[in-house]
This record gives C-alpha cells, sequence and structure tokens, in this order.
C-alpha cells in the first residue's frame, strides 16, 4: 500500500491569519484574529493537511521589536489555534530590511524552499496563501500554486488593481478569505478522490 503524500499549506501571517498593521504587529495585544481564519486552519488539519508559515518580519531588522516579543505573538497564536483543535507546524520568517537585499524577504521565495527543504516536500504540489502581490511572486517562483485571499491588504482591492496583480502571477485563484480558501482546498481533495458524500458551502475561487 503506498504511504499517503505529506500534504503542506504554507500561509502568510499578517493580513492572511490575523488583522494586518501599518506600523507592524509588534506585541501580543497587537495580534488580533482575522474572522473565521483560526477556524480555517482546524479544519484543514482536520482534513490532514500540515500549515507552516512564511512571513516578513522586517520588524525585527529596524529594531521595532525583538525576539522575545516575537515569540510571544506566536505563543498566543498557538494558544489560540490549540482551543480551535488547529495548529501551526513551524514558522519561517524573514528578520530582514529590504535594504538588506536577502533571498529570503518575499517577494523572493527563499523561505519556500528552505520549507520544501526541511519538510521533503515538492513546492509544485503546496500551495501558498497570502494576500499580497509580494506572497504570490514568492510562491510562483517557488513553483508553489498560489492562492490570494482578499482580506488584509488586498481587502479594497478594486476590479482593476485585482486584475492587474493577477496578471503580474498568472494562474493565481481568488479566494474571499482564509475560510473560503479551506473550503475550496478540501472540497477539490474530496472531488479528486470521487469523495461526493458531503455537501460543503458556495465559497472557493472567484469567477
Amino acid at each position: 500500500m503506498a504511504p499517503t503524500p505529506f500534504k503542506l499549506v504554507i500561509l502568510d501571517r499578517d493580513g492572511t491569519i490575523n488583522e494586518d498593521r501599518d506600523d507592524y504587529v509588534k506585541s501580543p495585544d497587537e495580534w488580533v484574529p482575522l474572522p473565521g481564519a483560526l477556524e480555517a486552519i482546524s479544519r484543514l488539519n482536520h482534513a490532514g493537511w500540515h500549515t507552516v508559515l512564511a512571513t516578513n518580519q522586517s520588524g525585527l531588522g529596524r529594531g521595532l521589536f525583538d525576539m522575545a516579543s516575537l515569540n510571544a505573538i506566536q505563543l498566543k497564536m498557538n494558544q489560540a489555534l490549540t482551543a480551535q483543535g488547529g495548529r501551526i507546524d513551524a514558522v519561517f520568517f524573514c528578520p530582514h530590511t529590504p535594504d538588506e537585499h536577502c533571498d529570503c524577504r518575499k517577494p523572493q521565495p527563499g523561505l519556500m524552499q528552505q520549507i520544501g527543504e526541511r519538510f521533503g516536500v515538492s513546492l509544485d504540489n503546496t500551495p501558498m496563501v497570502g494576500d499580497t502581490l509580494r506572497d504570490m511572486q514568492a510562491g510562483a517562483a517557488a513553483g508553489c500554486p498560489t492562492h490570494l485571499v482578499l482580506t488584509g491588504k488586498s481587502a479594497g482591492l478594486d476590479a482593476a488593481a485585482l486584475a492587474t496583480l493577477l496578471d503580474a502571477v498568472p494562474g493565481t485563484c481568488v479566494h474571499i478569505d482564509l475560510a473560503a480558501f479551506a473550503d475550496w482546498l478540501i472540497r477539490q481533495e474530496r472531488s479528486a478522490r470521487g469523495d461526493t458524500g458531503e455537501s460543503d458551502s458556495g465559497f472557493g475561487e472567484l469567477q
């Protein structure tokens, strides 16, 4: 019997799981989950998907917060996820500012490549979910299927701006939020294996 493939989803953090802030999320008090996001991660987990974060955290390099604060924010997230029956398997972050020209700051693909190496997965079967063009560019550069959620920095995009973003990263799927992405991915997997015994909501890819 063939082993079950390792199913992995890469998630952006700020604007995808929690509210984004122009002045950065610097403390646990400033970390506020988006409606339905934690439940979405739990649903993915219970459907057999592992979830990891790939997040730019240049506030570290800018001196706006330190590793202790970042760890405290992550602890709050983990505790909130545990309460929903979910988990994040690992956090990959870039602490650099744009001036440092690293290869791990999105839109560069370094974080995704690190994740692929760590977990031994093929990135062409590993969705990348985020709320910005640079998330999509980073995912595409690493070979990931790209999924844009209309939360965070994409919440206010008009049709023209959204079309421009999608032209920049062809093949990107669009979802209202992380919950809609989770519904879509679970539904796609059920369809692929011929499981039609359970209906799903109508959320998912926007046409």
